[in-house]
């Protein structure tokens, strides 16, 4: 491909760099969509380990369509990267994309979202683990029990089961033993908080405003539910994920319980270190601290490495501000007095 079609291509599918790797490696990002506050945390700290390692960032954001992300990578391949690494907007329809890697030879990691392909390494913090997080610590803050929602994320993110999964091996038991009801329980399309926003209040009128708990399965969705309850009158123990600097500072308020902090500074770092590997010649069941997992949909066994997630409370703000995640002044603007980490 000639560089008159390659910048054609760029201008039509909208690269973050446009830069051609003259020397050294090249590794193409393809992010689902840029909407989430984290995504610019994680997309910090892969540039950094590149830049370290020599390597050139190049990116694309699907602006949340699959067919765009197939664009993207295929684009992200005529740009000559050596290595690529997904965050997957649909995990099916990213398959032509896996294909073509494959037949290029370039090596694919999965980030964060499943990739259910024996050609992708699979990197990501332990969703299931983080889902029962989420539901363990606001159950606890619910001892009464009571109906609960559950707002789910997108559909198409096989994240957004293994979180159900996870919530569920708490939840089940108390629906069992009937001290606990699931009042409703929504998927939202692309994890949009005004999605969740909206599903939230379908729950509470289906309900009749009686929810005593909300399991949101990201911080974004869990400031939609927020905003839900709020305009109801509602303060109730809600739950969610991401370390979003503003679902912080609402768990030192006291409006939200818990946010499970997936720190993706570590992620990133991994994901860039992983792909510089792979495009060097590592095999891709020889990256260190990987391990053999089969767990997805269709049982494909994988390479795989899970990060530990922390989760954060208000008894706890202290880590988040003590590792640089947030400042002092931003975790703890009109925090509640009780609050250890805002003296």
């Amino acid at each position: 491909m000639n560089k008159s079609i390659i910048a054609a291509v760029i201008a039509t599918v909208g690269f973050s760099s446009a830069a051609m790797a003259q020397d050294g490696m090249t590794v193409g990002v393809s992010w689902s969509n840029f909407q989430e506050e984290r995504w610019k945390t994680d997309e910090a700290a892969i540039k950094e380990a590149l830049e370290a390692a020599g390597a050139t960032y190049i990116s694309a954001d699907a602006q949340a369509s699959a067919a765009k992300q197939l664009t993207d990578i295929e684009a992200l391949i005529a740009q000559g990267a050596d290595a690529l690494i997904v965050l997957a907007m649909d995990k099916d329809a990213i398959a032509p994309a896996i294909d073509q890697a494959a037949n290029e030879g370039i090596p694919v990691v999965g980030y964060d979202r499943l990739i259910e392909d024996e050609r992708a390494f699979y990197l990501t913090f332990d969703n299931r683990g983080v889902g029962t997080i989420i539901a363990q610590t606001v159950m606890d803050a619910t001892p009464e029990g009571g109906n609960i929602a559950i707002i789910k994320g997108d559909p198409g993110d096989p994240n957004a089961g293994f979180l159900l999964e996870g919530m569920m091996e708490v939840v089940q038991p108390l629906v069992d033993a009937g001290t606990v009801t699931i009042a409703g329980e929504a998927f939202t399309d692309g994890w949009k908080p005004e999605g969740a926003q909206d599903n939230m209040e379908q729950i509470l009128t289906s309900a009749n405003n009686e929810i005593a708990a909300v399991l949101a399965q990201n911080d974004g969705m869990a400031g939609g539910a927020i905003a839900a309850l709020a305009s109801q009158g509602l303060d109730i123990p809600v739950g969610g994920q991401d370390g979003d600097l503003a679902a912080l500072n609402r768990v030192a308020r006291g409006d939200q319980t818990v946010s499970v902090w997936k720190n993706s500074r570590d992620l990133g770092k991994r994901a860039a270190e992983i792909a510089v590997a792979m495009a060097g010649g590592t095999a891709i069941d020889a990256i260190p601290e990987a391990q053999k997992w089969s767990g997805g949909e269709n049982g494909v066994e994988m390479n795989a490495i899970f990060l530990a997630p922390t989760p954060i409370t208000a008894d706890n703000l202290n880590l988040a501000i003590d590792a640089g995640h947030i400042t002092k002044e931003q975790a703890c603007e009109g925090a509640l007095d009780t609050v250890a980490a805002c003296q």
